[in-house]
């Protein structure tokens, strides 16, 4: 039986970032090709590594935003030493590393009870849709290269949609190969923006964001027409929730979720009309003309407790 000191976490140097998005890779979970770099430069010490005898067996993030925002991620521990209590002292060093932040993280739905017990709150879930034919062909004006637009006015706008400034992040994201970025503008004023980037298995686009539908749509068809193959495009949209009159109530929009201090501990860890197959639910993001294909099988939740 291997005691306790010989399993140690530490935080994770640029090249063992690698480690985890291999992890994440093996689960499925298609990473672009080169999240590392971006995710290590969000904060350089909000990766964890735990190494058995020496040899890397489990991962977690633990990004801190300013404003005392905190997001948990990339939680993983080889399939061999799963059920050994490994990956629960990853999660109390990344609880422990974000003490005092109002907290978020995405996960499986196997493992949402587990996240409860440790006070987080369901606040959404995602719905990956999969454009099997995505358009080739751009949609005509409006659209200009992210680059060239003031990054002041990129990190204002991206404010709207996400609780924290995080510049180091965008800058390295915006910038990352195999990779595109474009905007939307309405005389000088951003409208929305969006990226796509190579992934394991085709492209991903994300962000995408935009001040209606419309030009999310023309966005999402520029950026499919910009790859330079035809493999399939994936994108995630948080699930819409509808109000009682009728208009769309975004669950993202939430504040102020509160969580029990209690100590609780988790488990173990004109337009072309591209074809989408919607991933378990249909969301309320629909790109220009896009018809609805087969329902398939992926759904994650993403949760927040704070404090």
């Amino acid at each position: 039986m291997i005691s306790a000191d010989d399993f140690h976490i530490a935080t994770m140097s640029r090249d063992e970032v690698g480690f985890a998005i291999e992890l994440a890779a093996k689960e499925g979970w298609n990473p672009g090709l080169h999240d590392a770099a971006s995710f290590f430069a969000a904060d350089n010490e909000g990766f964890l590594i735990g190494r058995l005898n020496g040899e890397p067996i489990g991962c977690i993030s633990a990004v801190r935003y300013p404003g005392n925002l905190g997001f948990i991620g990339l939680y993983l521990v080889v399939p061999e030493q799963r059920g050994k209590g490994y990956g629960i002292r990853l999660w109390n060093a990344a609880m422990e590393r974000l003490a005092g932040c109002n907290i978020g993280l995405d996960g499986v739905l196997a493992q949402q009870a587990n996240y409860q017990r440790s006070g987080f709150k369901l606040l959404y879930s995602n719905i990956r849709f999969e454009s099997v034919d995505a358009p080739r062909a751009a949609p005509a004006g409006g659209l200009v290269k992210l680059q060239d637009v003031p990054m002041s006015r990129v990190l204002e706008y991206d404010r709207i949609a996400f609780p924290a400034p995080r510049e180091a992040f965008l800058q390295s994201w915006l910038a990352q190969p195999d990779s595109a970025a474009l905007a939307a503008l309405t005389g000088d004023r951003l409208a929305g923006y969006g990226v796509i980037r190579k992934c394991l298995s085709g492209w991903k686009i994300g962000p995408l964001f935009a001040d209606d539908a419309e030009t999310a749509g023309r966005i999402y068809l520029a950026l499919c027409a910009g790859r330079d193959n035809d493999e399939a495009v994936y994108l995630d949209v948080p699930e819409v929730k509808r109000r009682r009159d009728g208009a769309g109530a975004h669950a993202s929009n939430a504040r102020g979720l509160r969580h029990r201090a209690d100590g609780h501990r988790p488990g173990a860890a004109g337009r072309a009309q591209p074809r989408i197959r919607r991933h378990h639910l249909r969301t309320g993001l629909n790109p220009a003309g896009a018809r609805y294909g087969n329902e398939a099988v992926e759904r994650r939740q993403s949760a927040r407790r704070g404090l």
